[in-house]
């Protein structure tokens, strides 16, 4: 009667085994896109950006962001601004600047970056039209970025 007790205990135990590793690949399956997706298009901003001294002087619109890859506001916006940019990449300039490094701190104290995501937009003036700090919709940046097109 034990071993029928023990074989039942282990045929148990490798049911639920099993049924964790599904739930962690279905986890792992649901999340990649979300948490992976948006840290790699974050790590990539710096290499996207037009050099912000460029941006200031060539006469088109701009819009600057400021990040840091361990913002967990910045990586939920990163598939939406990486859209905008495909978008709009040929009417705008942008910038991408990461606060953690200290190569942008004259911008990050000339716009008085106190929360990230910054963003500030800019007309082909260089003067500055919009800034939003945190969490934004797509549709609020993406108005912004058309008002700054249309020069209204």
């Amino acid at each position: 009667m034990e071993t029928q007790s023990n074989y039942f205990s282990s045929k148990f135990r490798r049911s639920i085994l099993a049924l964790f590793a599904l739930f962690f690949i279905a986890f792992v399956i649901f999340f990649k896109s979300n948490i992976f997706e948006s840290t790699l298009q974050l790590r990539n901003f710096g290499n996207l950006s037009i050099d912000p001294e460029i941006a200031f002087t060539n006469g088109k619109p701009t819009y600057l962001e400021f990040y840091a890859e361990w913002c967990e506001i910045c990586k939920e916006m990163a598939s939406e601004v990486t859209e905008l940019k495909e978008d709009f990449d040929n009417e705008i300039n942008f910038v991408f600047l990461n606060v953690d490094n200290p190569k942008w701190d004259k911008f990050i104290k000339q716009f008085k970056v106190n929360g990230i995501p910054q963003i500030n937009i800019f007309d082909s003036n260089s003067n500055l039209q919009a800034t939003y700090t945190g969490l934004q919709e797509e549709k609020t940046l993406k108005n912004s970025i058309n008002k700054i097109i249309e020069g209204v």
